[in-house]
Protein backbone atom coordinates (compact mmCIF):
# COMPACT_ATOMS: atom_id res chain seq x y z
CA UNK A 1 0.00 0.00 0.00
CA UNK A 2 1.58 3.26 -1.12
CA UNK A 3 1.70 6.41 0.71
CA UNK A 4 -1.42 7.86 -0.57
CA UNK A 5 -3.60 4.72 0.04
CA UNK A 6 -2.04 5.26 3.41
CA UNK A 7 -3.46 8.58 4.27
CA UNK A 8 -6.98 7.87 3.14
CA UNK A 9 -7.47 4.57 5.18
CA UNK A 10 -5.96 6.52 8.42
CA UNK A 11 -9.11 8.98 7.31
CA UNK A 12 -11.49 6.31 6.76
CA UNK A 13 -10.94 4.72 10.29
CA UNK A 14 -10.18 7.65 12.64
CA UNK A 15 -11.76 10.98 10.63
CA UNK A 16 -12.57 13.04 11.32
CA UNK A 17 -8.91 14.01 11.74
CA UNK A 18 -6.47 16.78 11.87
CA UNK A 19 -3.37 16.70 9.55
CA UNK A 20 -0.90 17.01 12.65
CA UNK A 21 -2.41 13.99 13.80
CA UNK A 22 -1.73 11.97 10.69
CA UNK A 23 1.50 13.36 10.69
CA UNK A 24 1.64 11.85 14.60
CA UNK A 25 0.92 8.61 12.91
CA UNK A 26 2.06 8.05 9.00
CA UNK A 27 5.59 7.89 8.44
CA UNK A 28 5.21 11.32 5.85
CA UNK A 29 6.59 14.64 5.37
CA UNK A 30 4.51 17.49 6.06
CA UNK A 31 4.70 19.05 2.47
CA UNK A 32 3.96 15.27 0.57
CA UNK A 33 1.21 14.74 3.42
CA UNK A 34 -0.43 18.02 1.72
CA UNK A 35 -0.03 17.02 -1.52
CA UNK A 36 -1.30 14.01 -1.08
CA UNK A 37 -4.39 15.07 0.83
CA UNK A 38 -4.90 17.76 -2.13
CA UNK A 39 -5.14 14.74 -4.67
CA UNK A 40 -7.62 12.90 -2.68
CA UNK A 41 -9.64 16.14 -2.27
CA UNK A 42 -9.72 16.44 -6.11
CA UNK A 43 -10.88 12.79 -7.06
CA UNK A 44 -13.55 13.32 -3.92
CA UNK A 45 -12.89 10.85 -2.37
CA UNK A 46 -12.16 12.95 1.27
CA UNK A 47 -13.84 16.22 2.09
CA UNK A 48 -12.18 19.25 4.29
CA UNK A 49 -13.88 21.08 6.76
CA UNK A 50 -12.95 24.17 9.24
CA UNK A 51 -9.85 26.02 8.33
CA UNK A 52 -6.75 27.13 10.02
CA UNK A 53 -5.58 24.86 12.89
CA UNK A 54 -8.80 23.41 13.52
CA UNK A 55 -9.04 21.82 9.84
CA UNK A 56 -10.40 18.26 9.28
CA UNK A 57 -10.64 15.77 7.17
CA UNK A 58 -13.05 13.23 6.65
CA UNK A 59 -14.16 10.51 3.75
CA UNK A 60 -16.90 11.19 1.63
CA UNK A 61 -19.27 8.43 2.49
CA UNK A 62 -20.99 8.17 -0.42
CA UNK A 63 -18.78 7.07 -3.70
CA UNK A 64 -14.83 6.28 -2.64
CA UNK A 65 -13.81 6.45 -6.42
CA UNK A 66 -13.57 9.04 -9.00
CA UNK A 67 -15.47 7.52 -11.91
CA UNK A 68 -14.05 7.64 -15.61
CA UNK A 69 -15.33 10.81 -17.11
CA UNK A 70 -18.26 9.47 -19.60
CA UNK A 71 -19.34 13.44 -20.42
CA UNK A 72 -18.98 14.73 -23.83
CA UNK A 73 -15.64 17.33 -24.58
CA UNK A 74 -18.63 20.54 -25.05
CA UNK A 75 -20.85 19.28 -21.90
CA UNK A 76 -17.45 18.85 -20.14
CA UNK A 77 -16.29 22.37 -21.04
CA UNK A 78 -20.17 23.69 -20.13
CA UNK A 79 -20.49 21.84 -16.59
CA UNK A 80 -16.67 22.57 -15.78
CA UNK A 81 -17.49 26.57 -15.92
CA UNK A 82 -21.06 26.47 -14.46
CA UNK A 83 -21.31 23.74 -11.72
CA UNK A 84 -20.69 24.71 -8.64
CA UNK A 85 -22.01 23.07 -5.65
CA UNK A 86 -21.89 23.76 -1.17
CA UNK A 87 -22.37 20.52 0.86
CA UNK A 88 -24.13 20.33 4.23
CA UNK A 89 -20.48 20.02 5.69
CA UNK A 90 -18.77 23.29 3.69
CA UNK A 91 -17.17 20.99 0.71
CA UNK A 92 -16.83 23.29 -2.30
CA UNK A 93 -17.47 20.67 -5.48
CA UNK A 94 -17.50 22.43 -8.65
CA UNK A 95 -16.38 21.95 -12.23
CA UNK A 96 -16.29 18.32 -14.09
CA UNK A 97 -14.85 16.45 -10.90
CA UNK A 98 -16.95 18.21 -8.61
CA UNK A 99 -20.50 17.67 -10.69
CA UNK A 100 -19.24 13.54 -10.83
CA UNK A 101 -18.66 13.39 -6.58
CA UNK A 102 -22.11 15.10 -6.41
CA UNK A 103 -23.56 12.60 -8.46
CA UNK A 104 -21.85 9.44 -6.86
CA UNK A 105 -23.28 11.12 -3.40
CA UNK A 106 -26.53 10.91 -4.42
CA UNK A 107 -26.00 7.37 -6.69
CA UNK A 108 -27.22 9.60 -9.53
CA UNK A 109 -26.11 8.23 -13.29
CA UNK A 110 -23.94 10.71 -14.03
CA UNK A 111 -24.30 11.22 -17.93
CA UNK A 112 -28.34 11.66 -17.39
CA UNK A 113 -28.02 13.84 -15.07
CA UNK A 114 -24.99 15.78 -17.50
CA UNK A 115 -27.61 15.71 -20.10
CA UNK A 116 -30.19 17.51 -17.54
CA UNK A 117 -27.59 19.83 -16.45
CA UNK A 118 -26.85 20.93 -20.19
CA UNK A 119 -30.66 21.01 -21.06
CA UNK A 120 -31.62 23.51 -18.40
CA UNK A 121 -28.26 25.64 -18.62
CA UNK A 122 -29.31 26.19 -22.19
CA UNK A 123 -32.98 26.82 -21.39
CA UNK A 124 -32.43 29.97 -19.38
CA UNK A 125 -29.29 31.13 -21.22
CA UNK A 126 -30.30 31.77 -24.22
CA UNK A 127 -31.93 34.77 -22.72
CA UNK A 128 -28.45 36.37 -22.00
CA UNK A 129 -27.41 39.41 -24.04
CA UNK A 130 -24.82 41.41 -23.47
CA UNK A 131 -23.62 39.27 -20.80
CA UNK A 132 -26.77 40.10 -18.34
CA UNK A 133 -30.15 38.45 -18.25
CA UNK A 134 -33.36 40.90 -18.80
CA UNK A 135 -35.93 40.59 -16.18
CA UNK A 136 -37.81 43.96 -17.11
CA UNK A 137 -40.80 42.31 -17.98
CA UNK A 138 -41.00 40.26 -14.93
CA UNK A 139 -41.06 43.36 -12.88
CA UNK A 140 -43.44 45.03 -14.85
CA UNK A 141 -45.88 42.32 -14.70
CA UNK A 142 -45.59 42.21 -10.75
CA UNK A 143 -45.59 45.77 -10.54
CA UNK A 144 -47.78 46.95 -13.51
CA UNK A 145 -49.50 49.85 -12.93
CA UNK A 146 -46.77 51.09 -9.75
CA UNK A 147 -43.81 50.20 -11.94
CA UNK A 148 -41.11 52.95 -11.12
CA UNK A 149 -37.74 51.44 -13.00
CA UNK A 150 -37.52 51.19 -16.45
CA UNK A 151 -35.42 48.16 -17.32
CA UNK A 152 -34.25 45.64 -14.84
CA UNK A 153 -30.96 42.95 -15.34
CA UNK A 154 -29.21 40.53 -13.37
CA UNK A 155 -26.46 38.42 -13.74
CA UNK A 156 -28.06 35.21 -12.87
CA UNK A 157 -30.56 33.36 -11.76
CA UNK A 158 -30.57 32.66 -7.98
CA UNK A 159 -32.27 29.29 -8.64
CA UNK A 160 -33.63 26.65 -11.31
CA UNK A 161 -35.61 23.26 -11.60
CA UNK A 162 -33.89 20.03 -10.64
CA UNK A 163 -30.57 21.88 -9.64
CA UNK A 164 -31.62 24.50 -7.31
CA UNK A 165 -29.44 26.96 -6.65
CA UNK A 166 -27.24 28.35 -9.76
CA UNK A 167 -23.06 28.88 -9.53
CA UNK A 168 -23.99 32.62 -8.51
CA UNK A 169 -26.49 31.84 -6.40
CA UNK A 170 -24.27 28.89 -4.43
CA UNK A 171 -21.42 31.81 -3.89
CA UNK A 172 -24.15 34.26 -3.45
CA UNK A 173 -25.50 32.37 -0.42
CA UNK A 174 -21.70 31.11 0.93
CA UNK A 175 -20.74 34.70 0.98
CA UNK A 176 -23.55 35.98 2.96
CA UNK A 177 -24.10 33.33 5.56
CA UNK A 178 -20.33 32.64 5.31
CA UNK A 179 -19.21 36.41 6.10
CA UNK A 180 -16.03 35.25 3.69
CA UNK A 181 -14.27 38.21 2.08
CA UNK A 182 -12.39 35.98 -0.47
CA UNK A 183 -15.68 34.89 -2.02
CA UNK A 184 -17.43 38.30 -1.97
CA UNK A 185 -14.29 39.54 -4.26
CA UNK A 186 -14.47 36.72 -6.48
CA UNK A 187 -18.14 37.75 -7.20
CA UNK A 188 -17.25 41.10 -7.78
CA UNK A 189 -14.88 39.64 -10.15
CA UNK A 190 -17.10 37.84 -11.64
CA UNK A 191 -19.76 40.34 -12.30
CA UNK A 192 -17.65 43.79 -13.26
CA UNK A 193 -17.07 43.52 -17.01
CA UNK A 194 -20.52 43.08 -17.52
CA UNK A 195 -22.03 45.76 -14.98
CA UNK A 196 -19.35 48.30 -16.75
CA UNK A 197 -20.65 47.78 -20.11
CA UNK A 198 -24.20 48.12 -18.51
CA UNK A 199 -22.96 51.43 -17.17
CA UNK A 200 -21.91 52.62 -20.51
CA UNK A 201 -24.52 51.61 -22.86
CA UNK A 202 -27.57 52.90 -20.54
CA UNK A 203 -24.77 56.26 -19.86
CA UNK A 204 -25.16 55.98 -16.48
CA UNK A 205 -24.22 59.39 -14.22
CA UNK A 206 -25.42 58.23 -10.71
CA UNK A 207 -24.95 54.58 -8.64
CA UNK A 208 -27.17 53.30 -5.89
CA UNK A 209 -26.32 50.26 -3.54
CA UNK A 210 -29.13 48.85 -1.67
CA UNK A 211 -28.42 49.20 1.78
CA UNK A 212 -28.65 46.39 3.86
CA UNK A 213 -31.38 45.25 6.23
CA UNK A 214 -29.45 42.25 8.40
CA UNK A 215 -26.77 43.38 10.85
CA UNK A 216 -23.75 41.33 10.28
CA UNK A 217 -20.32 42.30 10.89
CA UNK A 218 -19.01 42.16 7.27
CA UNK A 219 -21.72 44.02 5.11
CA UNK A 220 -22.38 42.55 1.84
CA UNK A 221 -22.85 45.53 -0.23
CA UNK A 222 -20.29 47.69 1.18
CA UNK A 223 -17.46 45.27 0.18
CA UNK A 224 -19.04 44.56 -2.63
CA UNK A 225 -19.02 48.39 -3.79
CA UNK A 226 -15.33 48.83 -2.78
CA UNK A 227 -14.56 45.61 -4.54
CA UNK A 228 -15.95 47.08 -7.60
CA UNK A 229 -14.44 50.43 -7.50
CA UNK A 230 -16.75 52.03 -9.94
CA UNK A 231 -15.78 55.36 -10.73
CA UNK A 232 -19.29 57.58 -10.46
CA UNK A 233 -21.35 59.39 -8.34
CA UNK A 234 -22.90 57.53 -5.15
CA UNK A 235 -26.63 58.46 -4.14
CA UNK A 236 -27.31 57.40 -0.73
CA UNK A 237 -29.90 55.61 0.51
CA UNK A 238 -30.22 55.07 4.08
CA UNK A 239 -32.77 51.86 5.47
CA UNK A 240 -35.04 53.43 8.51
CA UNK A 241 -36.59 51.45 11.01
CA UNK A 242 -38.72 51.41 13.68
CA UNK A 243 -38.56 49.78 17.70
CA UNK A 244 -38.30 46.23 15.82
CA UNK A 245 -36.40 45.74 12.67
CA UNK A 246 -38.24 43.24 10.14
CA UNK A 247 -35.65 42.58 7.33
CA UNK A 248 -37.23 42.28 3.86
CA UNK A 249 -36.11 38.45 3.60
CA UNK A 250 -38.51 37.64 6.67
CA UNK A 251 -41.86 38.34 4.69
CA UNK A 252 -43.12 36.23 2.63
CA UNK A 253 -45.76 37.70 0.59
CA UNK A 254 -44.83 40.49 -2.24
CA UNK A 255 -47.40 42.59 -0.64
CA UNK A 256 -45.43 43.05 2.43
CA UNK A 257 -42.18 43.86 1.20
CA UNK A 258 -43.86 46.24 -0.75
CA UNK A 259 -44.91 47.92 2.29
CA UNK A 260 -41.85 47.23 3.71
CA UNK A 261 -39.69 49.04 1.42
CA UNK A 262 -41.92 51.86 0.73
CA UNK A 263 -41.81 52.71 4.79
CA UNK A 264 -38.46 52.15 5.23
CA UNK A 265 -36.30 53.22 2.39
CA UNK A 266 -34.96 57.13 2.48
CA UNK A 267 -32.96 58.46 -0.38
CA UNK A 268 -30.96 61.49 -0.73
CA UNK A 269 -31.27 64.16 -2.90
CA UNK A 270 -30.26 62.74 -6.88
CA UNK A 271 -28.92 66.43 -7.17
CA UNK A 272 -29.10 66.79 -11.73
CA UNK A 273 -28.31 63.35 -12.63
CA UNK A 274 -30.84 61.80 -14.97
CA UNK A 275 -29.85 58.30 -15.32
CA UNK A 276 -28.91 56.32 -12.47
CA UNK A 277 -28.54 52.82 -11.51
CA UNK A 278 -29.40 50.95 -8.52
CA UNK A 279 -27.68 47.84 -7.55
CA UNK A 280 -28.83 45.02 -5.26
CA UNK A 281 -27.38 41.46 -4.66
CA UNK A 282 -30.38 39.74 -5.08
CA UNK A 283 -34.25 40.44 -6.59
CA UNK A 284 -36.70 38.22 -5.28
CA UNK A 285 -40.20 40.50 -5.03
CA UNK A 286 -38.00 43.29 -7.43
CA UNK A 287 -39.47 45.26 -4.00
CA UNK A 288 -36.21 47.28 -2.91
CA UNK A 289 -35.12 48.35 -6.25
CA UNK A 290 -38.88 49.14 -7.63
CA UNK A 291 -39.66 51.57 -4.03
CA UNK A 292 -36.22 53.22 -4.06
CA UNK A 293 -36.46 53.98 -8.10
CA UNK A 294 -40.52 55.34 -6.92
CA UNK A 295 -38.68 57.58 -4.15
CA UNK A 296 -36.50 58.98 -6.84
CA UNK A 297 -39.10 59.57 -9.36
CA UNK A 298 -41.23 61.64 -6.16
CA UNK A 299 -37.99 64.07 -6.17
CA UNK A 300 -37.72 64.39 -9.91
CA UNK A 301 -38.70 63.64 -12.96
CA UNK A 302 -35.29 61.81 -14.14
CA UNK A 303 -34.69 60.08 -17.81
CA UNK A 304 -34.06 56.76 -16.84
CA UNK A 305 -33.79 54.31 -13.91
CA UNK A 306 -32.04 50.66 -14.15
CA UNK A 307 -31.82 47.95 -11.84
CA UNK A 308 -29.44 45.38 -11.74
CA UNK A 309 -28.88 42.16 -9.30
CA UNK A 310 -26.29 39.74 -8.99
CA UNK A 311 -29.01 36.83 -8.91
CA UNK A 312 -32.76 37.23 -9.45
CA UNK A 313 -36.00 35.04 -9.15
CA UNK A 314 -36.45 32.80 -12.11
CA UNK A 315 -40.65 32.23 -11.98
CA UNK A 316 -42.30 35.87 -11.45
CA UNK A 317 -40.52 37.38 -8.27
CA UNK A 318 -40.98 34.28 -6.07
CA UNK A 319 -39.65 35.40 -2.30
CA UNK A 320 -36.01 34.29 -1.69
CA UNK A 321 -35.65 34.41 1.66
CA UNK A 322 -32.52 32.67 2.50
CA UNK A 323 -30.51 35.96 2.36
Amino acid sequence: MNTKDNIFEYIKENGPVKPGVILDNISVGEQMLYRHLKTLLNEGVIEKSGSGPQTFYTVVKVGNKKSESVLSKKNNLIIEKNFYFISPTGQELQGVSGFETWCQQRGLDIQKKANEFIKVYKKYEKNRKNGLLDATDKIKKTFKDSICVDKLFYDSFYSVEIFEKTKMGQKLLYAKQGQDRKVIKEISLEIKDSLKKLIEKEKIQALIFVPPTVPRKIQFMKALERNLGLKLPKINVSKIFGKVRVPQKTLKKIEDRIKNAESTFYVESVANFERILIIDDAVGSGASINQIACKIRKQRDVQKIIGFAITGSLNDFDVISEI
